[in-house]
């Protein structure tokens, strides 16, 4: 995405000069203005992966990936400690997830409107100053709950702030856009492992107030290396229309592309059904069976798989990126199966390995394939409908999963799962649009 871009608790692309041209569309299948097809470096960046802005981005973007992983940890030794209970855990979560899912489509108009890189180190900067209050507040006792629902809220909100950026700065930064996000994904997953762990480590023996300590300094890492990024000179998309014209532009932009919005439709019947219910399922699920010991290794067998996919990512260049991640799909399926009945842990690990090497590779073909055929003055505003639609889609999987187990039972609710995943593959693979879009380059 270009410089004019947001992204979500997870890590921003900065460094990347703004376009100014009206929006237009793309033909599908064809490469959209301003972005370097793959394998040719953004005038006058270096051709090498990792050039400078490129270093300063990765480090960006794993360092604020392996502070967010820190933040569960942190609510629950936090707010359990001080004897609020479990439910408050859930609602200082929640409150971060609403006003992330409430305000990302406005910060892709941001940054569209002041660019992208701007708006993300405004967000980073928000984060940090909320999560340094919550450090001092679990410091120095028992904060008030409305203290931690707010600051939460707060650095949902930086999030959402954020986010859009993220898609719109990689092209501008990688001049191979495909491996950029394949190495942020091995990132990503490694950093999703490491943040618990360390983070429960620190619980011990600094508390809930040394882990919110430690993840506002990555907030300030992110920040410092997105503004060192030296991209061209990049001018706001200034159109005179009000914010809500801008986002009905954006959704015209949206609808646009049957492959976009088809595959965002798809996958939104996919996190309800599959993907929401999956995490909460799969914590009840092995530690009833086995224990949560257990679960902890099976998460990290999961991470395991995850970065297994994202080197898979670099390697294969599939002409059509599309068909070839809804073909990996099809490997959730064993993940979903295996917490369905109860198997030998070895088969328990493979399917956990498989489901998460499936995804990985998914997102890596996905990411890039949006980043790579959508016009870059289009970018941070489609992402943002991506990011939104997919993110509560996600959540309302999650809140219905335990509910609807409790009413027709945990192995019924899997076991459609992996049927509708063998659907939601089908479709994916079956729609001309998706299946024939061919990579850019």
């Amino acid at each position: 995405m270009t410089e004019k871009r947001t992204v979500a608790p997870g890590i921003p692309e900065p460094g990347i000069p703004e376009l100014t041209a009206p929006l237009y569309e793309a033909p599908e299948g064809t490469a959209p203005a301003g972005t370097a097809p793959e394998g040719t470096a953004p005038e006058g960046a270096a051709r090498t992966l990792w050039n400078r802005n490129f270093r300063l981005f990765f480090l960006a973007r794993t360092v604020a990936r392996f502070g967010d992983g820190m933040v569960p940890v942190a609510l629950a030794a936090g707010l359990l400690d001080a004897g609020y209970g479990a439910s408050s855990v859930s609602f200082a979560l929640g409150a971060w997830m609403a006003c992330f899912a409430g305000f990302v489509l406005v910060g892709g108009v941001l940054a569209d409107r002041f660019t992208p890189r701007r708006m993300m180190v405004l967000a980073d900067g928000i984060r940090l100053a909320g999560t340094a209050v919550l450090a001092v507040a679990f410091a120095t006792g028992a904060p008030a709950l409305w203290l931690v629902y707010a600051l939460s809220a707060l650095n949902g909100l930086g999030a959402a702030i954020f986010q859009p950026g993220v898609a719109s700065m990689l092209p501008r930064l990688a001049p191979d856009v495909q491996r950029g996000n394949a190495v942020l994904r091995v990132a990503e997953s490694l950093t999703a492992m490491a943040g618990p762990a360390i983070a429960g480590a620190l619980a011990g023996f600094g508390g809930p107030g040394l882990i919110f300590g430690v993840n506002a300094t990555t907030f300030g890492i992110s920040g410092i290396c997105l503004f060192l990024i030296r991209m061209e000179s990049v001018t706001p998309v200034v159109t005179g229309e009000s914010m809500l014209a801008e986002l009905m532009g954006g959704w015209r932009e949206f609808r646009a592309r049957s492959w976009l919005w088809g595959v965002i439709a798809v996958w939104s019947v996919y996190g309800i059904t599959v993907l929401g219910p999956i995490t909460p399922l799969e914590a009840v699920v092995v530690t009833e069976r086995h224990s949560s010991a257990m679960f902890g290794l099976m998460m990290t067998v999961a991470g395991a798989g995850n970065v297994a996919g994202g080197l898979l990512a670099m390697r294969l260049r599939p002409v059509r990126p599309l068909f070839a991640g809804a073909l990996a799909l099809f490997g959730v399926i064993g993940n979903v199966l295996v917490l369905a009945y109860d198997v030998p842990v070895p088969l328990l690990a493979a399917g956990f390995f498989t489901g998460g090497v499936s995804l990985a590779f998914w997102l890596v073909m996905w990411s890039t394939t949006v980043q790579t055929q959508i016009p870059a003055e289009a970018l941070n505003r489609l992402h943002a409908y991506d990011v939104a639609g997919s993110l509560i889609m996600l959540a309302v999987g999650r809140a219905l999963a335990g509910p609807v187990a409790e009413a027709v039972g945990v192995r019924e609710v899997l076991v459609a799962g992996a049927v509708i995943n063998v659907g939601v593959c089908v479709v994916l693979l079956a729609v001309p649009a998706i299946r024939g879009l061919k990579r850019v380059g």
